[in-house]
C-alpha cells in the first residue's frame, strides 16, 4: 500500500472587531443503521410508508412489551467501528435516557451512555492535496431514534408519526479536533463515504438517515494548545450545539454564523450561554431552542429489560476479515497500481460504485487514459443528464473497449468521443461500430502525406506565414484533419506537416 504523508491544516482564524479568534468544533453524527428491522423490534425501517404503519407494540411503548436486540444492528456498529480504526468493546450495556415528548411514546430513549459498543478511533479528513486533519473519535454508541412530530398539516393540531421510533442509530462522537466550517463538512462527508463503503448507513441526509449535532465554541489563538496540554475544556470557551443539521452546506453556514454571533457577544463584554440552537437556512442564522442539558438532567440508569451485551472476539475478527477495501486504501492502491494523481484517485473513489466501474474499465488497460475517460466523458455526461453510475447507458466493458481502441491507435481521441456518443445513445459493441461505420483512424502515412500535400498546394500564402511563424502550422493540421473526417492519426499529421513546411 502506498504510504501517504499529510500535513495538518492550520486552524481557521476569524477576524473580530478587536481580536483574532479560533474555532473549535466537535460533532455528534447520528447515522441510521442500514438494517431492514429496528433496533429492538421486527418492524420495518422502510422510508416513505404511510404514517404509523411500521410500528411494533414495543415501539409504541405498550405495557409489558420487552425489547429484543437485533443482532444485525450490533454487527453494523462493529463494522463501522472497525472502519474507523476504533476499539470494539466486547462488553457494552444499554441505558434509559428519560425525557418526555409526544413522539417518544415510552417516555425514555434506550441508548448507551456509560458502556458504548465502540471506543476510541480516528478519521483522516482530506482538505486538499497533501493536507488533512486527523479527527479523533471518542465513541460510537447505539440508540433508538424518536418519532416525528408534524405541525404543518393543521394550524390547530400536531400529529405524531411513529414509523421512525425504534430505528437504530449510531451516534458517532468526535473529539473537539475540528477547526473550521469546511473541515466540519468534510468530516461528515468522510464518515458518510466510509459508512457507504461498509454498507452500514446509506448516508441519505435528505431523508434524515444522516444528521449531525454540531458543537461550536471560539477561543483566542493559543488556547487550543493549552487545552491539548492540560485537557482543561475551559480553555475552549463555552460551546453551543446546533441541532439536527442535515446538509453539508448548512453545516458550514451554521458554524460561520454561530462563530460570529459568539464573537460579537464576547467582544461586547458579554458571556456565552451554553444552549442548544437551531439553524434557519432561509434567514441564514441560528436561534435559541433550549438550554443545554447535561447527563444528569436525563436521569440515565441501566435499562432493566436488557442484560449487558457480550460479544466474542472471534465474531469481531470474522467481521473484520470480511470488510471491504475502504476509501483511503483504495485511493492509495489506485495511485500505485494505475499511476493516477491524488485528485483523480479521490474522484474515482468518492463512491464505491464509481471505483468499481473504473477498475473494470482499467483492467488490463492504460490506467491514466481510463481515468480520463471515466471522469471527464462518463461522469460529465451522467451529471449533465442527472443520472447515477448504476444507470449509465455505457457499461464498463463498452467504455473499456473505447479506451482500448484509442490506446491501440485504431481510433483517435476525437473519434473516441463520437463513438462514446453513439454507444451512449444507441448502445452496441465499440469495435463493431468502428468497423461498420468506417471510423477507424487513418494510419497510412502515404494517404496522410497526400492529404497534407493537397492542403499545402491549395494555400501558398498560408505556407509563407507558417514558415515565418511556426505556430501557424497548427492551421494545416486542422485542415488535414478536416479533410480526412478526423480519421487521420494526429501525431502523424503533425510530423508530416512540420516536415513539409521545413519547420
Amino acid at each position: 500500500m502506498l504510504d501517504l504523508t499529510y500535513t495538518s491544516p492550520k486552524p481557521k482564524v476569524i477576524a473580530g472587531a478587536k481580536y483574532d479568534w479560533e474555532l473549535v468544533i466537535g460533532l455528534e453524527v447520528h447515522a441510521q443503521v442500514a438494517t431492514n428491522a429496528k433496533l429492538f423490534s421486527g418492524a420495518s425501517t422502510g422510508f416513505g410508508a404511510e404514517p404509523n404503519s411500521h410500528v411494533a407494540f414495543v415501539d409504541a411503548g405498550m405495557p409489558g412489551m420487552l425489547p429484543v436486540i437485533n443482532e444485525e444492528c450490533i454487527a453494523q456498529a462493529v463494522r463501522t467501528g472497525l472502519g474507523l480504526k476504533a476499539a470494539i468493546n466486547l462488553r457494552s450495556a444499554f441505558d434509559r435516557k428519560n425525557y418526555f415528548y409526544p413522539d417518544l411514546p415510552q417516555g425514555y430513549q434506550i441508548s448507551q451512555l456509560y458502556h458504548p459498543i465502540v471506543g476510541e478511533g480516528e478519521v483522516l479528513v482530506e482538505m486538499g492535496a497533501g493536507v488533512a486533519r486527523r479527527v479523533r473519535i471518542e465513541r460510537i454508541h447505539l440508540e433508538q431514534d424518536a418519532g416525528k412530530s408534524i405541525h404543518d398539516m393543521d394550524p390547530h393540531m400536531s400529529f405524531v408519526d411513529l414509523n421512525r421510533t425504534g430505528v437504530a442509530l449510531m451516534e458517532i462522537v468526535s473529539r473537539p479536533d475540528i477547526r473550521g466550517p469546511e473541515e466540519a463538512a468534510a468530516y461528515v462527508g468522510k464518515l458518510r463515504q466510509i459508512m457507504r463503503y461498509l454498507g452500514t448507513c446509506d448516508g441519505n441526509m435528505q431523508n434524515g438517515n444522516l444528521r449531525a449535532d454540531v458543537n461550536v465554541s471560539v477561543c483566542r489563538p493559543g488556547a487550543y494548545e493549552k487545552f491539548a496540554e492540560t485537557g482543561d475544556f475551559s480553555y475552549l470557551g463555552t460551546r453551543c450545539e446546533l441541532k439536527n443539521m442535515n446538509s453539508m452546506r448548512f453545516i458550514q453556514q451554521g458554524i460561520e454564523y454561530e462563530a460570529r454571533r459568539q464573537i460579537a457577544i464576547l467582544e461586547d463584554g458579554g458571556t456565552i450561554d451554553q444552549e442548544t440552537r437551531l439553524y434557519d437556512p432561509e434567514k441564514g442564522e441560528t436561534r435559541s431552542m433550549r438550554s443545554k442539558e447535561e447527563a444528569h438532567d436525563y436521569r440515565y440508569f441501566p435499562d432493566p429489560d436488557l442484560l449487558p451485551l457480550e460479544i466474542e472476539q472471534a465474531w469481531v475478527d470474522d467481521i473484520a476479515a470480511h470488510l471491504p477495501e475502504l476509501p483511503d486504501a483504495k485511493k492509495a492502491r489506485f495511485m500505485a497500481d494505475f499511476g493516477l494523481t491524488e485528485y483523480d484517485a479521490s474522484v474515482l473513489t468518492a463512491e464505491a460504485e464509481n471505483a468499481a466501474y473504473f477498475e473494470e474499465v482499467a483492467q488490463g488497460r492504460d490506467g491514466k487514459l481510463s481515468a480520463n475517460w471515466v471522469i471527464n466523458e462518463l461522469f460529465g455526461r451522467l451529471k449533465k443528464d442527472s443520472r447515477e453510475i448504476g444507470d449509465s447507458p455505457v457499461s464498463p466493458a463498452q467504455l473499456g473497449g473505447i479506451v482500448a481502441l484509442i490506446a491501440s491507435g485504431d481510433i483517435s481521441g476525437k473519434i473516441g468521443k463520437d463513438l462514446f456518443e453513439i454507444i451512449y445513445t444507441e448502445g452496441g459493441d465499440p469495435a463493431e461500430i468502428v468497423e461498420s461505420r468506417g471510423m477507424r483512424q487513418v494510419t497510412d502515412f502515404g494517404a496522410i502525406e497526400t492529404a497534407v500535400d493537397d492542403v499545402i498546394a491549395a494555400n501558398p500564402a498560408q505556407v509563407e506565414k507558417a514558415k515565418a511563424n511556426p505556430k501557424l502550422a497548427g492551421w494545416f493540421v486542422g485542415q488535414v484533419m478536416k479533410s480526412t473526417g478526423g480519421k487521420a492519426n494526429p501525431a502523424a499529421v503533425n510530423d508530416i506537416v512540420a516536415k513539409k513546411l521545413g519547420l
